[in-house]
């Protein structure tokens, strides 16, 4: 794991699959020499069309794996707005522009991010927005709700060890 206890989407994602779909690994996989962007973007694409994705995986349609990614990336996304809006704006811009005046060249491509630390109420809004997508997924309840249950699983384990939380509600 990443940055202590605090794992990035893509070893919630492969934790989870390897656990509750492990027929979808390849896929997890084929997404390895890919950032986490572009990764979601490639799986919101491919689940807007209702289409096996690509990688030479034959007819492999990818149920969960979308899933899981997707609602992380939200969760991130949300993390940096409220960030964003924490600093009203204005220190990113900054940062990346001391960078190129000092360097001559842009900030290198992000590593994976690491999720947040979550609270119990943000834990059961990504365990709904799961089995929400999930529903919508073609997932059966049941796997719709195991696949929650893993990815909070995994997230819990930060809040367990004591770090402050960091999203706002």
């Amino acid at each position: 794991m990443t940055a202590g206890l605090r794992p990035s989407p893509r070893e919630v994602v492969s934790q989870v699959v390897a656990e509750v779909a492990p027929e979808e690994a390849a896929i997890v996989h084929a997404f390895d020499d890919v950032g986490h962007d572009e990764a979601v973007r490639r799986l919101k694409r491919s689940r807007a069309r209702r289409e096996p994705l690509g990688f030479g995986l034959g007819e492999v349609v990818a149920l969960v794996t979308p899933v899981i990614w997707i609602v992380l990336d939200e969760v991130l996304n949300k993390s940096a707005e409220s960030a964003v809006t924490a600093t009203g704006g204005w220190l990113k811009p900054r940062l990346v522009a001391v960078f190129r005046r000092l360097t001559g060249r842009d900030p290198a491509p992000r590593a994976d991010p690491v999720m947040p630390v979550m609270t119990a109420e943000q834990l059961r809004a990504v365990h709904d927005r799961i089995k929400e997508l999930g529903a919508e997924a073609g997932l059966e309840a049941k796997q719709a709700e195991q696949v929650a249950d893993g990815v909070v699983a995994r997230l819990a384990i930060q809040a367990a060890s004591g770090e402050r939380p960091e999203l706002e509600s």
